[in-house]
């Protein structure tokens, strides 16, 4: 049996209408299924779900806010209580349609906007945390999210991007910025191993909205499994 620090997770954004969910499932142990304010509705939740219970998938809640125009990637100022009540809505959405499948929400994710917001926001961060209950939460290393999260006993999951650039501080380089997205499969794999190696990653992110994001998150796995990496779910 392989060391279990050797351990990593592959999660996915899930039922955002871009990508081949059914096949994108056949590769990733998590996914991150929008929850209907960014991207999805209810139809493509239960199909993500029944897909994902099928084949052993973990399921978590891909929270955003209410910005389906701008797919989540839109700054927004929302009040502590009305984000609290939106992560809450779209976490029990989900739940319903997880359990409905013979599975369940095993964790909370924030998406786009949202994510970054409460990697250095604490009233966002603990509107995520407060709309979710105790879901464990997958968010960058040292951000004010996971740090707020282990604070109040939650599980957390730091994550790693190989398919996007890092400012200096540890944050993702925004979108709009030259170099932000890595697009070739093999770079992208590369960086995949590299960010599984460091201690303090467990889970390794490919945008399910990016292009060849199927062909992409095979070259990761494949990239995983020969660096000697068990690929398997945290929550599992």
């Amino acid at each position: 049996m392989r060391d279990e620090t050797a351990r990593i997770d592959l999660n996915a954004d899930l039922g955002e209408g871009i990508t081949d969910d059914r096949a994108l499932l056949a590769v990733v142990t998590s996914a991150n299924v929008a929850c209907g304010f960014h991207a999805s509705d209810e139809t493509v939740m239960r199909a993500v779900c029944d897909e994902a219970a099928l084949r052993g998938v973990v399921i978590g809640a891909q929270v955003s806010y209410a910005d389906r125009e701008g797919f989540g990637r839109r700054p927004m100022e929302v009040a502590s209580e009305r984000l609290t009540d939106w992560v809450g809505e779209q976490v029990a959405t989900l739940s319903a349609i997880a359990v409905a499948a013979g599975t369940r929400v095993r964790y909370v994710k924030p998406h786009g906007a949202l994510y970054n917001r409460a990697a250095d926001d604490a009233a966002h961060a603990t509107a995520v945390l407060s709309g979710s209950g105790d879901l464990p939460v997958l968010g960058l290393p040292g951000s004010v999210l996971l740090e707020l999260a282990e604070t109040h006993g939650r599980q957390i999951v730091p994550e790693g991007f190989p398919d996007r650039a890092y400012t200096a501080a540890g944050r993702l380089v925004p979108r709009t910025e030259p170099g932000a997205l890595v697009a070739d499969a093999a770079d992208v794999a590369a960086n995949a191993v590299r960010l599984a190696g460091q201690a303090q990653v467990r889970t390794i992110c490919v945008h399910g909205d990016s292009p060849g994001a199927v062909a992409t998150s095979v070259a990761v796995r494949a990239a995983l499994e020969h660096g000697g990496f068990v690929v398997r779910s945290w929550f599992d």
